[in-house]
């Protein structure tokens, strides 16, 4: 029986970047994984428990090869990580064409930088794999950074914030936005939980305007956004008009663009937009983005269809910290 999904399609990729650095097998790679003490499978599916078995691989190939390289700083692991994650695409894919596994190791490698100071998960609520991912930078980034790194989440609509904070233990932060005066006016805070969790700051916004104004309050530096609720009317616009704001300001500001890939789809924003089309979300990330990843940033079957690995790109953000975070911790 194949260890996991379109093994077939894939071995034939990752066995030469497991030999480039003296591995074997994927066999090999596991235990190489298991002597270090570090249970690669788990930590991936406690971010996301859907994920598929290709996602556990793919991390525990990229975990190896960082074991076989000798590193032992976490920004330098995650990057490795984006080898392993990068040799799972399937050759011709959305995600191979894209090089998605290079770019997310290189998403965790930065978060994992003291100057980076905010990350946004720009959707935020709208997903609960922007939670996903949330919890798992909290839960593990801050153990080998020097200054801790702030997570917010900022999505459409005050109550869902305030139930997905409920849910989740993070602090939800009601604001107010005074639309003569484009001012931006924090009006309550509730945390829900103590420690790393609680830290998670998630904000509830009624259009784009607000939307930005959250991510300059927080002087956001690094943020993803999602396609899940609304995309067009909320998660691209803000991250597209907060990183012209940027500009002209002098901040840089790194946007990562998830979501997208499958072209024309059935969603209302995407019809009539021609056979050839990569569809309206899909566009709109592409004008905004630094880098852009493919499929679903919540779900697993719809990254893998984009050829990379069975797991939500926001989890995927969160899973490659904290195994980047463990191997440093385990060296």
């Amino acid at each position: 029986m194949a260890l996991f999904e379109s093994y077939d399609r894939r071995i034939n990729q990752i066995l030469p970047v497991l030999e480039k650095y003296g591995i074997k097998s994927l066999e090999e790679a596991k235990e190489a994984c298991d002597t270090y003490g570090v249970d690669v499978a788990k930590i991936v599916k406690d971010i996301q428990p859907i994920c598929f078995e290709n996602a556990c691989w793919a991390y525990t190939v990229g975990a190896a090869l960082a074991i076989k390289k000798g590193e032992t700083k976490a920004v330098d692991i995650a990057a490795t990580l984006g080898e392993g994650l990068q040799s799972f695409c399937i050759p011709g894919s959305v995600a191979d064409n894209r090089q998605v596994g290079i770019g997310h190791g290189n998403l965790a490698s930065m978060l994992l930088r003291e100057e980076t100071k905010c990350f946004a998960f720009i959707a935020g609520h709208e997903s609960f794999a922007a939670a996903e991912g949330a919890i798992g930078l909290a839960m593990s980034a801050n153990r080998v950074r020097k200054e801790p790194l702030r997570v917010i989440l900022n999505g459409l609509g005050k109550d869902a914030s305030h139930i997905i904070s409920r849910i989740n233990g993070f602090t939800s932060v009601e604001t107010k936005f005074d639309y003569a005066t484009s001012k931006l006016e924090v009006v309550k805070e509730n945390r829900f939980s103590e420690g790393e969790r609680g830290k998670v700051r998630c904000y509830g916004a009624d259009d784009v305007r607000e939307g930005v104004a959250i991510n300059h309050l927080e002087g956001v530096d690094v943020s993803i956004t999602g396609n899940s609720t609304n995309p067009t009317r909320f998660q691209h616009p803000v991250a597209g008009t907060y990183k012209k704001e940027c500009n002209i300001m002098g901040k840089r500001y790194f946007s990562v663009a998830s979501g997208g890939g499958t072209g024309r789809t059935l969603h209302p924003d995407n019809m009539a937009a021609g056979p050839a089309s990569y569809g309206m979300t899909d566009t709109m990330g592409r004008m905004h983005s630094d880098a852009q990843f493919a499929g679903s940033s919540s779900v697993p079957a719809h990254v893998e269809m984009m050829g990379l690995i069975g797991m939500g790109n926001n989890p995927m953000v969160g899973a490659s910290v904290a195994v980047a975070v463990a191997l440093e911790q385990a060296s």
